[in-house]
């Protein structure tokens, strides 16, 4: 009777420790990371007079945020932010600037599904965020917005 408990128990933990519960190279960030063709506004300017590319992508080690990288094509700046998964949104406060010693707060951040447009009119998800940077002479509130780079070359900017 022993014999066949052990046995039992074995079978039952070799069964169970191979359960896979998240699908392989998935991550906790997927639902908001992704690379976007934004614009900038303040004040209801257009900052940039056109459309750059960001990136919004995990963070390995943390299961609760992003990064959000603008590649050098606004303002410079990389730092990570509060995210939460279910809602689609992020944020942070005063947080470190990766590209150089800056703060960057982003508030209202936001992933809405299948609510944008791209170039040529396919339907993609769209990104808004409002930006405040502790560098700015203006401390203006700048608005980030765009939609999903879709890698269809006609929907580049």
């Amino acid at each position: 009777m022993k014999k066949l408990i052990l046995i039992a128990t074995v079978i039952i933990v070799v069964f169970t420790g191979c359960i896979k519960t998240e699908a392989p190279g998935g991550t906790t960030a997927k639902a908001l990371a992704n690379e976007w063709w934004i614009t900038v506004t303040a004040n209801g300017n257009d900052i940039l007079g056109g459309h750059v590319a960001l990136s919004t992508y995990n963070s390995a080690p943390d299961q609760d945020s992003i990064w959000i990288d603008d590649g050098g094509n606004f303002w410079n700046f990389k730092c990570k932010a509060r995210a939460d998964y279910k809602a689609l949104t992020f944020s942070t406060t005063d947080a470190q600037n990766d590209y150089y010693d800056s703060k960057v707060t982003l508030s209202n951040g936001k992933i809405l599904p299948n609510a944008g447009h791209s170039k040529t009119g396919n339907i993609t998800d769209s990104i808004y965020v409002e930006a405040k940077f502790n560098d700015d002479p203006d401390n203006l509130t700048y608005i980030i917005a765009g939609t999903a780079r879709t890698f269809r070359a006609e929907d580049d900017y």
